[in-house]
């Protein structure tokens, strides 16, 4: 097809894209990064309408947002508070999605630069028929505008340093708006100005190398204006960026320097087990990709490297190869750093938008490389028989694209259990209104709804349900009507076994097949008045209400636990003991509970049998502490070494931790008092 027929059609799919993204929109879910990026946002406005005064935006302690400029969110808010939006998560949803199909459209036009608007429409089509993606663009304001402004710096910079029109103004701004929306959304979007500088050298290191004099002024022209770009880029990242205001240079390479090594540490469903997200194994962002990313992009990757001869000789090699380090390098810094990695490759999405310029660039090659009559439709039937999984998935699953599994691992049912699937906890949106229809029918206007993130926002127009925030495994000791759940932090073995979701479900709400949401009706509160009886020192009120409970909930371990509890202080220590043994058959990874019967065993000084529990106990959960202590105890003074040993091991993943550090000096009380001295004294230290 002529060119002209091409770019016809290029334009008028974007323009068709843009609509369905927006249509979409209207739908997405509030993700919990909706709820934590919204309500720092407005701190932010505040911040600028009181013209300093209202510090709340600086001070984030917990939440730590302060390190993030998250410009994309504020500017959103900005616009929902001068023009007086109602439905704030909705604008913010259909800004989310504009900024996804920027992120497409110049991917798209970054394809035609290189090779033409086949590979222009070949992108539309990948991003398309790609669920992670554009379930993302449908309400992340955050990683949805980095992708956008990342590919927005790499395309820039190329079209300003190897392009026809070699540093004109227009493409001096782009790369300068560029650099400047990435740094303000997160502090790692100075890695712009780093390429900025490689790609400049890359292309001028033959004029470098043969140091021709008449080259070098205008070589030293192109110096000043990069400094100049990197300069305003920079000043430009920080004006929607109270903490970055406060001190520009140090604050953001501070910033840039605590997000690399993120405190916050979260439990996650990987390869079928449970483990803390700093210590994922190195392929955990690749395999997330493998496995989430459309056969069709990956098939498409293939065939550019399979193809990469013609990149050579189209003369656009070098471009290729600076777009396939800006994938590469990123990932390979995060594996050799051992970053803090967590909810898939959420984090990693700015990478997709030049994957996906790599993968259409290989189908165009396929395209050139068999010019067989005919071989243009058999390919395009094959592209399209390879997109039917996910554009099946997105069709049927919507809202949900981004918990998209490729027929890797047998998709979404094949993931179920072996990786994390709502960990974005979208399905509470669908939830709330589910309860809001169902409370309505009842003519039910005043209950207490317990949520595993908040969903104030959902219930704002009903005054008389009050909401509230618990974790899914301490449901019992809450005072609920109705609960809404979702299958994040729910242990695989649940999961796999189906004791999760509970058969007292009132609602569930399903992605293929697969149930990703739950909304409870109590029927009973004994649970949660043992429990609280229990808190009384009750524990024969605890016992008779935890046997009622039983007959409406066998399936919630922490009722197991609180009854075992409520039974020992009464003396009634074997039946203790079977009921423990009861909920460890509920969830056999139940911290609580093989830390409870540890404790008894070492009591009744049945060290094997607490050696046992604290051991796999530790090896559930690495990071429980109190296990190393307890012990520890076991082994000290008949085998010190080995009781240090596991101490240190307790310290060295929190070093702070008070009783670690007191087990370690008692350890050395009687061989060496000097040195438990110096232990109790850094213990004294730590409040």
């Amino acid at each position: 097809m002529k060119k002209k027929g091409l770019k016809s059609i290029f334009f008028t799919a974007s323009a068709l894209y843009l609509v369905l993204l927006l249509f979409l929109s209207r739908d997405a879910g509030i993700s919990c990064d909706d709820v934590l990026h919204y309500d720092h946002s407005i701190e932010v406005y505040n911040y600028y309408a009181t013209h300093g005064s209202d510090r709340s935006a600086l001070e984030t302690p917990v939440t730590h947002l302060k390190y993030y400029g998250q410009s994309f969110d504020n500017a959103v808010t900005f616009l929902i508070k001068w023009f007086d939006i109602d439905d704030a998560y909705k604008f913010r949803h259909f800004m989310s999605s504009l900024s996804g199909w920027l992120a497409v459209f110049i991917t798209a036009l970054f394809g035609i630069w290189i090779s033409g608007y086949r590979t222009g429409l070949l992108i539309l089509f990948l991003f398309a028929v790609s669920p992670t993606f554009t379930g993302h663009s449908l309400n992340n304001l955050k990683d949805i505008p980095f992708a956008l402004s990342y590919i927005g710096g790499i395309f820039f910079t190329l079209k300003m340093l190897a392009g026809e029109n070699k540093m004109s103004w227009k493409n001096i701004a782009a790369v300068i708006v560029s650099i400047g929306f990435a740094i303000s959304i997160r502090p790692v979007g100075i890695i712009l100005i780093c390429y900025l500088f490689l790609v400049w050298f890359l292309l001028r290191f033959k004029h470098l190398y043969h140091n021709k004099i008449e080259g070098l002024r205008d070589i030293s022209i192109e110096l000043l204006v990069l400094v100049f770009i990197s300069g305003a880029g920079f000043f430009l990242g920080t004006l929607l960026w109270p903490y970055a205001l406060q001190d520009p240079l140090k604050n953001v390479l501070q910033s840039h320097q605590f997000m690399a090594h993120f405190p916050g540490t979260f439990r996650q469903v990987f390869e079928g087990s449970n483990e803390w997200s700093d210590f994922m194994p190195w392929y955990f962002i690749p395999k997330s990709m493998l496995i989430t990313i459309p056969l069709i992009v990956l098939a498409g990757t293939a065939c550019f490297l399979i193809f990469a001869g013609r990149g050579v000789r189209s003369g656009k090699f070098l471009i290729y190869l600076i777009v396939i380090f800006t994938i590469l390098f990123p990932m390979t810094f995060v594996i050799v750093k051992q970053s803090n990695v967590y909810s898939s490759w959420r984090q990693f999405l700015f990478l997709y938008p030049p994957l996906v310029l790599i993968a259409a660039s290989g189908l165009n090659y396929l395209f050139d490389a068999i010019p067989v009559k005919y071989s243009g439709w058999l390919i395009t039937v094959l592209i399209l028989l390879m997109s039917f999984h996910p554009v099946r998935y997105m069709v049927k699953n919507h809202p949900y694209e981004y918990i998209y599994f490729n027929q890797i691992v047998g998709g979404l049912k094949g993931a179920y259990g072996n990786y994390e699937t709502d960990y974005y906890y979208v399905s509470q949106t669908e939830a709330s209104e589910w309860l809001i229809s169902y409370l309505n029918e009842k003519g039910v206007d005043s209950v207490v709804v317990g949520a595993t993130y908040p969903v104030k926002w959902q219930f704002r127009k009903y005054p008389g349900i009050r909401t509230f925030y618990f974790r899914h495994e301490e449901r019992s000791l809450y005072n609920w009507d109705y609960a809404i759940i979702t299958n994040r932090y729910i242990h695989p073995f649940q999961l796999k076994n189906g004791i999760w979701p509970p058969s007292e479900v009132l609602h569930t709400i399903y992605s293929d097949s697969v149930p990703i949401g739950i909304v409870l009706e109590r029927k009973n509160k004994d649970d949660f008045l043992g429990f609280r009886a229990l808190e009384e020192n009750r524990p024969l009120d605890a016992i008779r209400h935890y046997e009622q409970a039983l007959k409406y909930y066998d399936k919630d371990e922490m009722i197991f636990y609180n009854f075992a509890r409520a039974l020992y202080d009464e003396g009634y220590k074997t039946t203790a003991d079977s009921v423990l043994k009861k909920g460890l058959e509920i969830n056999p990874f139940c911290e609580p509970i093989l830390m409870y019967l540890g404790n008894i065993a070492k009591y009744l000084e049945n060290t094997a049998e607490a050696e046992e529990y604290y051991k796999r106990l530790i090896s559930y959960n690495r990071k429980y502490f109190q296990a190393y202590v307890e012990l520890s105890e076991l082994y000290s003074g008949e085998d010190n070494e080995k009781a240090r040993g596991l101490l240190r091991i307790c310290l060295g993943l929190n070093p702070r931790y008070k009783p670690a550090i007191i087990g370690l000096a008692d350890t050395y009380r009687d061989e060496d008092p000097d040195r438990a001295e110096k232990y109790y004294k850094i213990a004294d230290t730590i409040k």
